[in-house]
């Protein structure tokens, strides 16, 4: 085995001496390949600050069919120049790329709740009869940049 290795090497040796030998001529400069595009539909890379940042916009699909026919409201949302993150405070004001969250309110209720997962929204136990849940995109501060409103009805019988 090791007859074999050896051979193997000083063989691969020669081949490589033979080829750098023959090529007198020197090899054509390498043109530097232009760095590559970010793929059409990224977030920016969250790794640098951006000179410029466009509004940010909040897209909210309707209640996922079959799970409102069980009566489980699940509501994806996505949130554009902005990253969904727990973080909260003036000072983040200043993050960049831009960062929030969401603040959620059922029914017109007088009151609301924020979620910084980015994770789809759940809402389970609601009666059966229309309802609407009104979704705010929020800065650190909780001020709201941009809302969606989703209308959408719990079947009779869709109790989870």
């Amino acid at each position: 085995m090791a007859h074999f290795l050896r051979t193997a090497i000083l063989g691969s040796a020669a081949l490589l001496a033979t080829a750098c030998s023959a090529s007198a001529v020197p090899a054509p400069p390498v043109a530097s390949a232009p760095p590559p595009a970010a793929a059409s539909g990224w977030p920016p890379a969250p790794v640098v600050p951006l000179p410029s940042q466009p509004p940010p916009a909040l897209t909210v699909d309707a209640p996922l069919p079959e799970q409102l026919a069980k009566g489980l409201v699940v509501l994806r949302y996505r949130a554009d120049n902005l990253r969904i993150v727990p973080v909260y405070g003036s000072a983040a004001l200043d993050v960049s790329p831009r960062i929030g969250h969401i603040h959620v309110t059922v029914d017109d209720a007088p009151w609301h709740w924020a979620d910084g997962s980015g994770e789809p929204l759940i809402i389970q136990a609601l009666p059966p009869g229309p309802h609407k849940v009104w979704i705010g995109l929020a800065d650190p501060t909780h001020h709201v940049l941009d809302s969606k409103t989703v209308s959408f009805v719990v079947p009779v019988g869709g109790h989870h």
